[in-house]
């Protein structure tokens, strides 16, 4: 059988859903023409259809070398890469793809989302914009993927923010919803929280904070689930009253209206940007009160949300023509938490164990490693010689991803043997890595949260920096709560050069070892757990805000 008829029956039977016959026709094809491009692509193609990732992978390679011109031959490669969470590797095909496709929509999409998850956030909004202007397919994707990570971008004002997610939720918004009536006087106030990740133990922290102290007599507390269901594993105290709904699988209308029969008085979404899918729900207005906390770190844009909750550390009030929402401010920091799942105990000072330099460390999502942060964290270990830097995240699994990282850090002066790159490991495993940590550096514009509580948990201080938005200030509200002020700087030249002195001063291995055997009685004892408050703080709020 010629090539072309090979490929014109493949792709008839591809039409046809019918990819068995497919990969049996070109596998066998592919014997016979092993030096034809177009079966071996098309075979890619139909592998990776087919779930056979790997093999795919090995497919495109293979056909490229006999054609490397081929745009479709990189785009289904990268896609290929990206389903294995091999970002690097992914980045590469799409730039060749680019190249030599520069108006396909698909291709920069896929690059934005490849570069993002590298932590080349400023490269990534550029793809995506430039997906976003060719108006395809992929447009309003991308203007989805912009809208949801816009507020890494440090070039990004509080104004662009808000301009780009209403774009977005302009684009999404269902038809007009007439907001809900008031609640009846005289029962109890019905809150419902809508996440997806009720199971996370170690995200959760602050919400079943909350949850756990809630006033039955006063409230009726419901708990919506995308994800797996609230547990005591991951936190929650399990009270007969509580209503838990399970809305996996259901579309956001049909949520709206069970949402809407339930009565509920007042929708906290503690999703945002995080699980963006459910955005829409909000949209169809299913309680009089919609109120956004916890994963929330600039505005929605979503005219449907009525309040943002935060503090004073974390949203100044000259920013608020900057949000479509009315803000309300907690006392302390509006991240208050407990730990209730098991946790290592905290260990001593690194550099005490081994009588070695000070080892600064991340344990940070790797998207949020953008290049100036590893600028400032190169100026830090180029001024403190001998330090080390240690850095842990689910995507340094991929050796890709590895490679680039450090090729980032070479190329700004740092030997290799001062670094160490882990991946993912469970998460009680991924809380005892901070014993290889002595001092953890944040990460900005978009800082940690969940991975601040955490190092602090585990007696590690987190170095900071006041920020320009929310995002960038999350860990200040934090050790301002923790009464560790002294850790959070005015600009970032501060926090490199009190980086540097730490890591330079024979007397920082004795303040840390001190430090760490009191920090989970000093957290205790302090507004960053302070969950009674915390819980007092959102009932008067929902009172005040459901008259």
């Amino acid at each position: 059988m010629a090539p072309e008829t090979v490929l014109r029956d493949a792709r008839d039977f591809i039409a046809q859903g019918d990819l068995p016959s497919a990969l049996a026709l070109l596998q066998a094809a592919r014997l016979r023409c092993a030096d034809h491009a177009g079966i071996a692509l098309l075979l890619a193609d139909v592998l990776q259809g087919s779930g056979r990732i790997r093999e795919a992978v090995a497919a495109y390679t293979a056909g490229l070398a006999l054609n490397d011109m081929s745009a479709d031959g990189w785009y289904g490669a990268g896609c290929a890469h990206l389903a294995l969470s091999a970002p690097a590797s992914a980045a590469a095909c799409f730039s060749r793809a680019s190249a030599l496709a520069p108006n396909a929509g698909p291709v920069w999409h896929n690059l934005g989302k490849s570069l993002f998850a590298l932590g080349r956030i400023e490269s990534a909004v550029s793809a995506f914009e430039r997906a976003a202007a060719l108006g395809d397919a992929a447009a309003k994707l991308a203007r989805e993927s912009l809208a949801c990570i816009i507020p890494g971008d440090p070039r990004a004002d509080h104004e662009a923010v808000l301009r780009a997610r209403r774009s977005w939720a302009e684009q999404v918004a269902p038809a007009a919803v007439p907001p809900m009536a008031r609640p009846a006087a005289g029962r109890k106030l019905r809150v419902a929280y809508l996440s997806a990740f009720f199971g996370a133990a170690n995200w959760m922290k602050p919400v079943f904070a909350l949850i756990n102290r809630h006033d039955r007599s006063a409230f009726d507390v419901f708990m919506l689930s995308d994800g797996e269901l609230p547990s005591a594993a991951s936190g929650y105290r399990d009270h007969d009253l509580d209503t838990i709904g399970d809305l996996r699988g259901v579309n956001n209308e049909r949520a709206a209206h069970i949402i809407a029969g339930l009565g509920i008085d007042i929708l906290v979404d503690l999703n945002g940007y995080s699980f963006q899918g459910r955005l829409p729900l909000l949209m169809h207005r299913p309680a009089p009160v919609i109120v956004g906390w916890f994963n929330m770190f600039s505005t929605t844009g979503i005219a449907a949300y009525d309040w943002l909750v935060g503090d004073d550390r974390v949203i100044r009030s000259v920013e608020e023509p900057f949000y479509s929402e009315r803000i309300h401010r907690l006392p302390g920091t509006y991240l208050a938490f407990e730990v209730r799942y098991q946790v290592p105990d905290v260990a001593p000072p690194p550099c005490i164990v081994t009588g070695q330099p000070i080892t600064f460390g991340s344990l940070g999502s790797q998207y949020k490693l953008t290049d100036a942060v590893l600028g400032a964290w190169a100026q830090i270990l180029l001024g403190a010689p001998g330090t080390r830097l240690f850095l842990k995240n689910a995507t340094l699994d991929d050796v890709s991803v590895r490679d680039d990282l450090m090729s980032r850090l070479v190329g700004r002066g740092i030997a290799a043997e001062r670094v160490t790159l882990q991946g993912r490991s469970p998460h009680f495993d991924f809380l005892d890595a901070y014993r290889h940590v002595d001092i953890a550096l944040d990460t900005f514009p978009y800082n940690g949260g969940t991975t601040t509580t955490e190092a602090l948990w585990q007696g590690v201080p987190v170095l900071t920096f006041d920020g320009d938005r929310w995002a960038s200030r999350t860990s200040a509200s934090l050790l301002h709560a923790a009464g560790l002020a002294d850790w959070v700087l005015a600009d970032l030249r501060g926090t490199i050069d009190r980086a540097i002195l730490l890591g330079s001063d024979p007397a920082t291995p004795a303040m840390l070892a001190t430090l760490r055997q009191g920090m989970r009685n000093r957290l205790l004892a302090s507004a960053a757990c302070d969950a009674d408050g915390l819980c007092r703080a959102m009932e008067s709020f929902y009172r005040a805000v459901s008259r």
